[in-house]
């Protein structure tokens, strides 16, 4: 069995073909890379919205339990 790549130069270059290769390689990488830092971002807005939302409605609350009671 010989291997296709003799060196790790010829496995960089893969042929002339190592710019496309590589680049779309980064493209990928980055892009996943975007999406894992956007949807963590988005995730911690929301917690955030909820954290309010619930110290609103629990203000609310109090208040209606005030007015009911006096």
């Amino acid at each position: 069995m010989q291997p296709y790549f003799y060196s790790v130069s010829e496995f960089v270059a893969m042929g002339k073909h190592g710019v496309f290769v590589w680049s779309c390689w980064a493209i990928t990488v980055g892009m996943m890379l975007v999406f894992i830092w956007y949807s963590r971002r988005q995730r911690q807005a929301i917690i955030k919205q909820l954290t309010i939302q619930q110290a609103r409605q629990a203000q609310r609350d109090v208040r209606v339990s005030v007015k009911t009671k006096g």
